[in-house]
């Protein structure tokens, strides 16, 4: 295949991905058919066929394309000065909690969405308990009363789970608890290390 037909070919595919993220973030996966998909995308819905052989094919590659985008953003928090406070950044971006609450949904009723989503949870749980590990771990913090694990749970779980309430308008009790937070990140955050 020449080079501009296969540039073509990846940038199509791409697109698709992109407009079923785009579709899925807006108006729900179940608005994320091929039709609509195609539309968003100006081809045939035959088209869509073409690159995926099924929506679940269509649905996993966008999975992907955010998980591998996830996961080194994760995986900069690691590096980052305040680890911490980059997570929780991360999973206060309602942007991207949007789109995770439609793929857990999706799993509900997708078997093969379901085992990906939980092979990217476990690998994010992973970057984030050893980031609060190295955290405790230079605080001289108890890691045996304190696991890293739990705590990595407490602060990452918490942060989604305001964006979900966010989501649907629930807001009571969050401004406090951004205050709690943050306090918490900066006494345990780069400026308390050094």
């Amino acid at each position: 295949m020449p080079r501009q037909a296969r540039d073509s070919d990846a940038g199509t595919r791409q697109r698709l991905i992109e407009a079923t993220a785009q579709i899925m973030r807006d108006d729900g996966y179940a608005a994320a058919t091929s039709r609509h998909v195609a539309a968003r995308v100006g081809v045939k819905s035959a088209l869509v066929y073409y690159y995926f052989a099924t929506m679940d094919d269509l649905y996993l590659a966008v999975l992907r394309s955010g998980a591998d985008a996830a996961l080194a953003r994760m995986r900069e928090a690691l590096t980052d000065t305040d680890p911490l406070r980059a997570l929780w950044l991360i999973n206060t971006d309602s942007r991207l909690t949007g789109l995770n609450l439609e793929f857990m949904a999706l799993a509900n009723h997708r078997k093969v969405i379901g085992a990906e989503l939980k092979a990217f949870s476990e690998r994010v749980r992973d970057i984030e308990t050893a980031a609060m590990a190295m955290v405790l771990r230079a605080h001289g913090i108890d890691m045996e009363e304190y696991p890293p694990v739990v705590m990595s749970m407490l602060l990452t779980q918490t942060a989604r789970g305001i964006c979900y309430e966010d989501a649907v308008g629930v807001t009571q009790g969050h401004d406090e608890f951004h205050a709690f937070v943050e306090r918490m990140l900066h006494r345990f955050g780069s400026a308390a290390t050094t």
